[in-house]
């Protein structure tokens, strides 16, 4: 996706406990550092072939790059919407220290533990 570090990915949802639910999964899981939700939002959008509008929700979550994929897969398995949005964004700066918390409260994603396992075991 990007060379950066760090990205805020961006999840809706039809009810804010299911949006709060599933925050508390992924930040619970390390996948990522905080989650913020907010809304209720308006949302236009085309489906089933024709336009539809829909209050929801907005969480939004901040994350490693290399987390991004996982935390996709995750949305993918327990959101209740055919096709759930996620999208991300680079972030691109910030306040070290608030960075240096991101780091700190995530985790490195599977492939890179499996891979440290693997050296230490092998």
């Amino acid at each position: 996706m990007t060379d950066q570090e760090f990205c805020q990915a961006v999840v809706t949802f039809d009810d804010r406990e299911k949006g709060e639910a599933l925050a508390r999964t992924i930040v619970g899981e390390r996948l990522a550092a905080c989650a913020q939700i907010d809304g209720p939002i308006t949302s236009v959008f085309w489906w089933e072939g024709a336009p539809q509008t829909e209050e929801e929700w907005r969480v939004e979550f901040k994350t490693r790059t290399t987390l991004l994929d996982e935390l996709t897969a995750k949305v993918a398995e327990l959101h209740d919407y055919d096709v759930p949005q996620v999208v991300a964004v680079p972030i691109v700066g910030g306040l070290p220290a608030y960075l240096d918390w991101m780091r700190e409260e995530t985790r490195e994603p599977a492939s890179a533990e499996r891979g440290s396992e693997e050296t230490v075991t092998g």
